[in-house]
């Protein structure tokens, strides 16, 4: 998995059902971050997941995974979020709310996570707004590894702020794009888990 983008504080015991939550964040958050190598492939295969339509995503990315390798799905990595110039695809949350990079919802974000508390490691240039360090975020705040006593308020106030209003169209986008082959399913469960969130804060 990409090594951590914020700096750990308090970590925590946390319920069956929070760190499945935080397992998933987690999950998207090391795909989306860097390219897997073969090790989490062959992690990614023995996934199982029940009749939901968060388990059948599972089980697609456990599919895809177990048919791949790393030296392929780092071709598609680099194709989707890198490129020439840039990829397919730019998974920050100001281009997706504003058309721009750095711009607002990437202040708004580090004010926010200024008073949280929460800080970027020193080696991080990879602004915060990427999808995959909201992902890293969220999976913190759930298990209290970078901001103390975190409850659900304060997931779902952060989740609202900066993940709810774009992430889900990313998601859909990645599920689509014309190189996403192996991120075809990867799209298809964060589109499906988002949903999977909004839904449960909506009602607390």
């Amino acid at each position: 998995m990409a090594e951590s983008a914020v700096q750990t504080h308090c970590p925590r015991s946390v319920s069956d059902e929070d760190r499945a939550r935080a397992q998933v964040y987690r999950l998207l958050a090391a795909l989306l971050s860097e390219s897997p190598s073969d090790e989490l492939l062959t992690g990614l295969a023995a996934l199982s997941g029940d009749d939901t339509a968060l388990g059948r995503a599972s089980q697609d990315v456990a599919r895809l995974a177990g048919r791949s390798k790393a030296v392929d799905v780092n071709l598609e990595f680099n194709a989707l979020f890198v490129g020439l110039g840039r990829g397919e695809l730019l998974p920050y949350a100001s281009y997706y709310l504003t058309g721009f990079l750095n711009e607002k919802p990437l202040a708004d974000l580090r004010t926010d996570l200024m008073n949280r508390g929460v800080k970027s490691r020193d080696e991080v240039v990879e602004p915060e707004d990427h999808i995959g360090t909201l992902c890293e975020i969220m999976a913190g705040l759930i298990t209290d590894e970078y901001a103390c006593d975190s409850d659900v308020a304060s997931q779902k106030a952060f989740f609202d702020a900066h993940i709810a209003a774009w992430a889900k169209l990313f998601f859909t986008d990645l599920e689509g794009a014309q190189n996403a082959v192996f991120y075809g399913p990867v799209g298809s469960l964060g589109r499906v888990f988002m949903d999977v969130e909004a839904d449960a804060f909506a009602i607390q």
